[in-house]
C-alpha cells in the first residue's frame, strides 16, 4: 500500500509540474504588418486602425456582434504615411486597446484576421464604413511570425436607390457645416403614399420616423407605397431619418458635441420638405415616431419643440432619465458602470431573465472599434465638451467608477428632468401629445426609466399615455398589433385637427 502512495504522489507531482510549464509557456509571438500605397491614399493617416480576427467570418470586418464580438484590436496612429509598414506586435498589449482581453493572453492560431483603417472620420461605421481602408483577409499561423495586412482597398458609398414611390430628400446645413467647419448635410427618405401621383391637388400629413442606434435612411427604402386602410381615408408621406453622425447616434439632440441638430432639423430640413413635396405644412400635421435610440429622439423632440409637432408616439426609449440608465443612477457618488454597490457584475443585455452581454465587456469592444458606438453616443449627445475637444467620459474606461459630478451635465437632457422643471410652460404645449410604450422585460433594462417618467407625469396631472406592456423585450413590443394601433391614434389626431 506504502509503494502505490508513493507511486501516486510521484504521478501527481508530474502532472503538477507539467501543468505549471504549459501554464508558464508563452504564446507566439505575432506581429501584424499594415502598410498602404499612394494609390489608395496620397497624403499621411492620423486616426483608428482596428484589426478583426473571426473563426468563422469569411471577411471578419462584416457582420460584428454585439453579443459575439470576437476578438479586436485598436491603435491610434498619428502621420503613418504611404508606403511606411507599421507593425502591430501581439506581445506588446500596452500599445493597443483589445477585445475581450490582452492579445498576448489569446491564442489567435488559425484565426482569420482583416485590417480596417478609418480613413473617414465623418463615418460612424468602422468595418464597413464609406471611404475607410481594408486588407485582404489572412490566417494567423500557429508558429511566431509576421503577417502582412496590405491595406489594398476602399470602401465605397452606398448609393441611395430611388424610385416613383421613393425619393432622398438631402440638404446641407448651414447650422451643422458652421459647427463643424466642414459641409454638412441633412438626409431622409421620402415615402410618397398611393394617390400621390394621382391627386396632384392633394395635400398630406407626415409622418417622421427615427430609426434606432445603427439605422439610416436607407432603412425607409421601399419600392412601393405603402397601403393606408382607415376609416378617415387619411394618406401620409412618410420620412426616414438619418440620425447617424461621427460620433454615433445624435438623437436629434442641440448638443455641445455634435452641434444643433435638433434645430436644423426643425428649422433646415422641415422647411425644404415642405417645398419639395405636397405637405400639409401645419404642425398639427406633422407627426412623431421612433424606437430604441429613435424612440428617444422623437420623445426629445416633441419636448424641445412643442409648438412644431401634433405629437410622438415612442416605443422602446432608451434612458428618459439618468437616475436610472440601465439601473445605473448617474447622478449618484459612488456609482460604478461595470459593478453594482454589492460588487457583482453588471448586465447590459438579457433574453428574458438570462443575461447575455455585460456593461464591461460591451465597452471594451467599444473601446477597441474607437468612436462612434452605442456608449459613445450618449456622452456625444449628453456631456460636456472636454479641453481635448471630445466629449468629457462620464465613467472610468478602467475601473467604471462613474464621475456624478461630470454627469450634471446630462440633466439638460434628463427628459423627466425637462417635464418636471418646466411642466407650467410645457405642460399646457405637451396636452395630448405624449405616447411612450415600453416591454416590461426590455432586452437593455430600459423599462425602469420609462415607468419612472410614468410616475412623475402622473404626478403632474398630465394626459400622457406611458404603458408597460407585460412579457415583451426591446423589440418584440413593437408588434404588428401596436403599430396599427399607433397609426390609428395618429389618424384620429389628425382628423381631430381639421
Amino acid at each position: 500500500m506504502r509503494v502505490i502512495r508513493v507511486l501516486v504522489r510521484a504521478c501527481c507531482l508530474v502532472v503538477l509540474v507539467a501543468t505549471m510549464s504549459r501554464a508558464d509557456e508563452k504564446l507566439p509571438r505575432w506581429q501584424f504588418r499594415l502598410s498602404f500605397p499612394k494609390e489608395v491614399r496620397d497624403e499621411p493617416f492620423s486616426g483608428r486602425i482596428v484589426l478583426y480576427f473571426s473563426q468563422n467570418r469569411p471577411q471578419p470586418r462584416e457582420r460584428l456582434s454585439w453579443f459575439k464580438p470576437e476578438v479586436l484590436i485598436g491603435r491610434d496612429v498619428s502621420d503613418w504615411k504611404p508606403g511606411e509598414p507599421l507593425v502591430i506586435d501581439s506581445h506588446k498589449p500596452d500599445e493597443t486597446t483589445t477585445c475581450p482581453k490582452p492579445v498576448d493572453q489569446i491564442n489567435l492560431a488559425g484565426w482569420k484576421v482583416q485590417a480596417v483603417t478609418r480613413f473617414n472620420s465623418w463615418e460612424r461605421k468602422v468595418g464597413d464604413g464609406a471611404g475607410n481602408g481594408f486588407s485582404p483577409t489572412a490566417v494567423v499561423p500557429s508558429e511566431a511570425g509576421t503577417i502582412d495586412l496590405p491595406i489594398t482597398q476602399l470602401l465605397s458609398e452606398s448609393k441611395f436607390p430611388e424610385n416613383n414611390w421613393c425619393k432622398l430628400l438631402r440638404i446641407r446645413s448651414k447650422l451643422l457645416s458652421e459647427f463643424h467647419k466642414q459641409d454638412v448635410f441633412l438626409q431622409a427618405a421620402v415615402l410618397l403614399p398611393a394617390s400621390y401621383h394621382k391627386q396632384p391637388e392633394r395635400k398630406y400629413p407626415v409622418v417622421f420616423t427615427i430609426p434606432g442606434f445603427g439605422g439610416t435612411h436607407f432603412d425607409g427604402v421601399r419600392g412601393e407605397p405603402i397601403n393606408e386602410q382607415n376609416e378617415g381615408g387619411v394618406e401620409f408621406i412618410r420620412l426616414m431619418l438619418d440620425p447617424s453622425c461621427p460620433l454615433g447616434h445624435h438623437v436629434f439632440a442641440d448638443s455641445a458635441n455634435n452641434g444643433p441638430c435638433g434645430t436644423a432639423l426643425v428649422k433646415e430640413l422641415i422647411p425644404e420638405l415642405d417645398k419639395a413635396f405636397r405637405t400639409d405644412a401645419r404642425p398639427a400635421a406633422r407627426f412623431l415616431t421612433g424606437h430604441s435610440s429613435g424612440g428617444w429622439s422623437s420623445l426629445w423632440l416633441m419636448v424641445s419643440h412643442p409648438d412644431d409637432f401634433a405629437g410622438t408616439w415612442s416605443t422602446s426609449p432608451d434612458p428618459v432619465t439618468f437616475e436610472d440608465f440601465q439601473y445605473i443612477n448617474m447622478y449618484a457618488v459612488g456609482e460604478n458602470m461595470y459593478a453594482d454597490r454589492a460588487g457583482q457584475r453588471r448586465p447590459i443585455a438579457r433574453r428574458g431573465k438570462d443575461v447575455v452581454l455585460w456593461y464591461r465587456d460591451f465597452d471594451v469592444m467599444e473601446e477597441a472599434l474607437g468612436p462612434g458606438g452605442q456608449l459613445h453616443s450618449f456622452e456625444a449627445a449628453f456631456s460636456s465638451r472636454g479641453s481635448d475637444g471630445k466629449p468629457v467620459r462620464i465613467w472610468n474606461r478602467q475601473t467604471g467608477a462613474v464621475n456624478a459630478e461630470a454627469a450634471k451635465a446630462w440633466e439638460a437632457y434628463d427628459i423627466r428632468l425637462v417635464l418636471e422643471r418646466n411642466w407650467p410652460t410645457l405642460g399646457p404645449k405637451l396636452r395630448g401629445k405624449l405616447h411612450v410604450h415600453m416591454g416590461d422585460l426590455d432586452t437593455f433594462y430600459l423599462e425602469g426609466a420609462t415607468r419612472m417618467l410614468g410616475e412623475s407625469l402622473k404626478k403632474l396631472d398630465s394626459d400622457a399615455v406611458v404603458e408597460m406592456h407585460a412579457g415583451h423585450d426591446h423589440s418584440s413590443v413593437l408588434n404588428p398589433q401596436l403599430m396599427g394601433h399607433l397609426r390609428a391614434e395618429m389618424v384620429a389626431k389628425y382628423l381631430s385637427a381639421n
